[in-house]
């Protein structure tokens, strides 16, 4: 973060001080983790379910914390926020799950981004944002490594694009940052306009509207709506990236007075991908084909689906001033970065961990078993496919159908063996069903109880040269599984 005294902040959040005159300069980082504190921090106290951060306030600044930003007084130099939101301040955020004193710390962090956002844009920073119902963090990792070699990039660890992970985030950039990468999450209607409020954007991308929280949502149509607050967010000088290929996404373009770039394998797309080829570990390769020319891209990432992500990720290198040529040379130079999202890795023994078990939605898990298909099939003999399935969260009244068509298209990709982990909680029971109705199938669709049972069958029966997706939302922790498997084959 830019240097800034506890009198500045408390100016900015419309907080008092308290155990101090407000000298004190914070020149750290913004932690809300107090084992993350560094020299000269800025701790975040917010109350949480089972431990209230106020009460680590005095061991963070003993341990070097400028100070403190609280919801009350605390036995350390402090900014207190003001205990009252009200629905006029701009830099207000949504947190469905906090309210109270949680809330008012939120929206105090909130207010601290957008000032400092404010001051490095009027310098040279320009804020990239990007939604969508799925691959945001693997596009968002792409558009990060696409524009670290002309300028200091700052993006998200993971998917930490909530309300808390945004102005975080944000906070992060310096004097020197030139680019702010933002993924932006929503659990509702005005989440990501709320969002936008924190840290505006000059480029703005949209990926598709999936079925992913729907249950929240209630319909796509009402996805749609909330995914293209992004781009009503945008200035008359920024740009749009859209994908051509999804419908309602296009349809975006009526909504922004930004200029639009359409990313997509549609004819008419401004960015487009032609000639794609997928090699044995489902890793793709395409011309890319702009008004300026075209080059040629071999991604170090796995899964057809990941061509669209790499064009989004191109517009916005191309819109930023990169050459076709650069675009493509940084595109085929990045790897996956944040962890559990198709990892790739293949045991001494042969067989091939598909570790794409951080989150599942029914878009997600369809290309992930095309993805597994596609590597099973790469080779002659073919290589036996297991896909190791979980429950699939925050569908509403579509999950039980939902799951039922997951378990219909592993039968319809020809997946050898299918292991559906029953989590307490979940559907996943309908993807054995699915797969059982879909086709005549004896053991290839295995029910399990829990994650154990999983590790247990799958142990007793892989053979040198299997490839294996694990693949569910994360609530139910399924990484476990491929954790497993992993240790089992260094043995």
């Amino acid at each position: 973060m830019i240097a800034l005294t506890l009198a500045e902040i408390a100016e900015v959040v419309g907080g008092r001080l308290h155990a101090t005159d407000g000298s004190q300069v914070v020149t750290g980082t913004v932690e809300f983790d107090s084992r993350k504190i560094t020299p000269g921090g800025l701790y975040v106290a917010l109350p949480g379910a089972r431990v209230d951060g106020h009460d680590f306030a005095a061991q963070v600044v003993a341990d070097g914390a400028a100070g403190v930003l609280a919801g009350h007084e605390v036995d350390a130099p402090a900014v207190i926020v003001p205990p009252v939101l009200t629905k006029n301040d701009r830099a207000y955020v949504l947190a469905a799950d906090t309210t109270g004193e949680g809330a008012a710390v939120l929206a105090a962090l909130a207010k601290l981004a957008r000032h400092v956002t404010d001051r490095l844009v009027a310098r040279n920073l320009t804020v990239v944002g990007l939604t969508g119902s799925s691959g945001k963090t693997s596009t968002k990792d792409l558009i990060a490594q696409v524009l670290a070699p002309t300028g200091e990039t700052v993006a998200p660890p993971g998917s930490f694009n909530n309300e808390i992970g945004h102005p975080w985030t944000a906070l992060r950039a310096t004097e020197d940052t030139r680019y702010l990468v933002l993924e932006l999450s929503a659990r509702g209607i005005g989440h990501i306009r709320n969002l936008c409020e924190v840290a505006p954007p000059k480029i703005g991308a949209v990926l598709n509207v999936g079925t992913s929280h729907i249950g929240e949502f209630g319909s796509r149509e009402n996805i749609a709506l909330g995914k293209g607050e992004l781009v009503e967010a945008l200035p008359a000088d920024g740009v749009a990236v859209l994908n051509a290929d999804d419908p309602l996404v296009a349809a975006m373009a009526s909504r922004t007075k930004a200029k639009v770039v359409l990313a997509g394998e549609a004819a008419d797309a401004d960015v487009r991908a032609v000639d794609i080829e997928l090699d044995e570990l489902a890793r793709p390769s395409f011309t890319l084909r702009t008004a300026r020319g075209d080059a040629r891209v071999r991604l170090g990432v796995h899964g057809a689906h990941q061509v669209s992500n790499a064009l989004i990720a191109a517009a916005v290198a191309l819109e930023l001033g990169a050459t076709p040529e650069q675009a493509a040379e940084r595109l085929s130079a990045a790897r996956p970065v944040s962890e559990r999202r198709m990892e790739v890795t293949d045991r001494p023994d042969g067989v091939t961990v598909v570790n794409d078990s951080f989150n599942a939605n029914p878009d997600s898990v369809r290309a992930a078993l095309k993805s597994l298909a596609t590597m099973s099939r790469a080779t002659r003999p073919a290589r036996r496919s297991w896909a190791v399935l979980g429950p699939m969260g925050e569908l509403g009244d579509d999950s039980v159908r939902a799951h039922d068509d997951i378990g219909r298209l592993a039968v319809r990709l020809d997946i050898n063996k299918l292991v559906v982990v029953d989590a307490e909680g979940g559907d996943a029971r309908a993807i054995h069903q699915g797969a059982h109705l879909e086709g005549s199938w004896g053991e290839e669709s295995v029910l399990v109880p829990d994650v154990d049972a999983a590790i247990a069958l799958l142990r007793a029966e892989l053979r040198p040269g299997d490839v294996v997706l694990v693949k569910a939302s994360k609530a139910y922790r399924l990484w476990r599984v491929a954790e497993a498997l992993l240790e089992a084959g260094t043995k």
